[in-house]
């Protein structure tokens, strides 16, 4: 069978799904993502599409399908498994003239649904002479090549000309994206963020940023080691605003790449302020972050049905009796809840003493995670009272754990 490709722009276009049931909760995001109005036709609905249509993204009709709900449609997609009934759309489009995709019998559709991947701008649809898990196969072959920078197609021909693709869209070309990197595991940064450090021109890194994501730039790409700014932490921080202002004035993609997620500690708000300020757009693509992520790789889910229902996260890098303190410590103590506390090494004796002066118990277990989703973590499970020894031999980059559910797996 010979096939004509094709790429339909549906917004704003009236699609009809008949069949409210798995097939139907698969293919209908895609329509929406595509900006289609979709209308769906079916006595009953999956979860999932019963919440699209509480959000009113779609329009539901709770009946059987009738011959003039193809009419004034730009395209039929039949996810019933009846075949007689499948049988009846199809019919219907075709004698309205109306392409139909069919998920119960291809040969009968006169339209194919391909197996898709997408890469930032980059669509790929396979069809593979209409065998499903071929065109699977092959798709998933092209996506992991897309996303390990193998293929010539994951830098756009704007990136290949010194211009990003999606900051040529700005007025003025540069724009300032923050990249959350993930808590250690370079895997763990998101597609989009990947894909972004792909398209970048200008790379300014924190320390805890995984090398091996730098290791994947561009030749070309300006790398700025934020940790080697000089002066101190204020200081250091002006001069990386003024740098990300700086080099995206110039009309360059700037991508400012913290470890774990921009906005937890990661002073991603002042840096947002700072490029608002001068006239400079800025997005954010969140990150993995450590607070949640090292305990779960170290088996400790920060809640638990039945233990607790309720976490929170603190910064541990300013002592618990200093006056800049923000942290109501005392409160902390008195929560059943769990404690996650980052860049707490250093002042843990002291918030320790605290949690332990008003009213946690020295039983509750804890555990200290260091480097955690990487080859080095290291993980030690202990108690409160006895923390501050059995830390004591621990380095950051590590958090600290306080609660039941330290103990509650296996």
């Amino acid at each position: 069978m010979n096939l004509y490709p094709l790429a339909l722009r549906l917004e704003g276009r009236r699609v009809l799904v008949v069949g409210g049931g798995a097939v139907a909760s698969r293919r209908v995001p895609a329509l929406l993502e595509a900006g289609a109005r979709v209308v769906l036709v079916s006595p009953s609905l999956t979860p999932a599409l019963q919440s699209l249509v509480d959000a009113g993204k779609l329009h539901w009709e709770p009946r059987r399908f009738e011959a003039s709900d193809v009419d004034g449609a730009w395209l039929v997609q039949v996810a019933v498994d009846d075949r007689f009934a499948a049988a009846a759309v199809s019919a219907a489009a075709l004698e309205r003239r109306v392409f139909c995709v069919r998920a119960d019998d291809r040969h009968q559709a006169t339209a194919w649904t391909p197996a898709v991947t997408r890469h930032g701008p980059v669509t790929v649809a396979v069809t593979a002479g209409g065998d499903p898990p071929r065109a699977v196969v092959i798709r998933d072959a092209i996506r992991e090549g897309l996303l390990d920078g193998t293929l010539p197609g994951c830098v756009t021909p704007a990136v290949a000309a010194g211009r990003p693709a999606e900051a040529a869209e700005v007025v003025g070309g540069g724009r300032v994206v923050l990249v959350g990197a993930g808590p250690g595991d370079p895997e763990l940064i998101t597609v989009k963020g990947r894909r972004m450090l792909a398209e970048a021109d200008v790379v300014v890194a924190d320390r805890l940023v995984p090398g091996l994501l730098l290791d994947e730039l561009r030749p070309e790409v300006e790398l700025v080691d934020a940790s080697k700014i000089p002066y101190g932490p204020a200081r250091a921080q002006e001069e990386i605003n003024r740098i990300i202002v700086e080099r995206a004035s110039a009309g360059l993609l700037v991508v400012r790449l913290k470890g774990g997620d921009p906005y937890v500690f990661g002073r991603g708000g002042e840096e947002a302020i700072a490029c608002a300020e001068a006239g400079v757009p800025v997005t954010v693509i969140p990150g993995v972050s450590s607070s949640i992520a090292a305990p779960a790789v170290a088996g400790i889910p920060v809640t638990h049905r039945g233990v607790a229902h309720e976490f929170t996260v603190v910064s541990g890098h300013v002592a618990p009796d200093d006056p800049t303190s923000l942290v109501d410590w005392p409160a902390l103590a008195r929560m059943r809840g769990t404690l996650v506390v980052l860049m707490g090494l250093k002042n843990l004796p002291a918030i320790a003493a605290t949690l332990l002066a008003h009213g946690r118990s020295p039983d509750t277990p804890t555990a200290v995670v260091q480097e955690g989703t990487t080859a080095s973590q290291r993980t030690v499970r202990t108690t409160l009272g006895a923390v501050t020894e059995v830390a004591s031999s621990f380095r950051p980059p590590a958090i600290v754990v306080v609660g039941e559910v330290v103990g509650v797996l296996p």
